[in-house]
């Protein structure tokens, strides 16, 4: 039983250092190649985790093998196109100029449904709406808006706005992200000013978010009951 328990220990901690190694997307962001060489590890590993009598190398040289394999594909697309291209395969637009290429859903094998579901999770309710659709190579539709549908942005009516960089969490759940106070040039001192003037204690605040220019959001816990 500890044997068992030393070995899923150890192999957990090597794949989530080889997953780190090869990049940090998420699951719905996977490139086909990265995809399968993910799908392959969590196999692999699960074989010496049942198995005690396998040595752990059984699994352990194989994970470093396909990791090792993915990198230098990785490598290989960011220098050739046309390897990314024969590997991952290439965008394919689903709606050009307003019309709905058909032949492309039946290739792409999606169904209608499929299409306005994930026109739904961009916000669109109405396909009238879309100037251009692009299936890209992870599966993921991007659309462009016709002009007569798009939002209104202040650089249309001419009006400057200042950059307020990038909203980060300063404090989540009472506790200091001091990287994150780094990133809007901010101190800790002044974190604990504005949290004094606002008359709240650091563990009632459940997030609070800031930008570069003292901007400020504050979420206070709520009480449990």
């Amino acid at each position: 039983m500890t044997v068992s328990l030393i070995r899923t220990i150890l192999l957990y901690a090597i794949i989530i250092f080889a997953i780190r190694l090869m990049g940090k997307r998420q699951i719905s962001e996977l490139q086909t190649s990265e995809l399968v060489v993910t799908l392959l590890i969590s196999d692999i590993a699960s074989i010496p985790m049942q198995n005690v009598d396998l040595p752990i190398l059984s699994g352990l040289i194989p994970i470093a093998i396909l990791v090792t394999c993915e990198i230098i594909l990785s490598s290989l697309m960011l220098k050739s196109s046309k390897f990314r291209k024969f590997i991952c395969g290439k965008p394919v637009i689903l709606i050009n100029d307003g019309k709905l290429d058909q032949k492309a859903m039946k290739d792409l094998r999606i169904s209608t449904e499929d299409l306005f579901e994930q026109l739904r999770q961009l916000d669109v309710l109405s396909i009238n709406d879309i100037s251009y659709a692009i299936v890209e190579t992870n599966g993921k539709i991007s659309i462009i808006k016709k002009p007569s549908k798009q939002q209104v942005e202040a650089g249309m009516l001419g009006i400057s706005e200042p950059d307020g960089g990038i909203e980060t969490v300063i404090v989540s759940d009472g506790e200091i992200s001091k990287s994150s106070l780094s990133i809007c040039n901010l101190s800790e001192e002044w974190l604990l000013k504005v949290i004094s003037k606002k008359q709240l204690k650091l563990n009632d605040i459940f997030i609070m978010t800031a930008n570069k220019n003292k901007e400020f959001t504050i979420i206070k816990k709520e009480v449990v009951k």
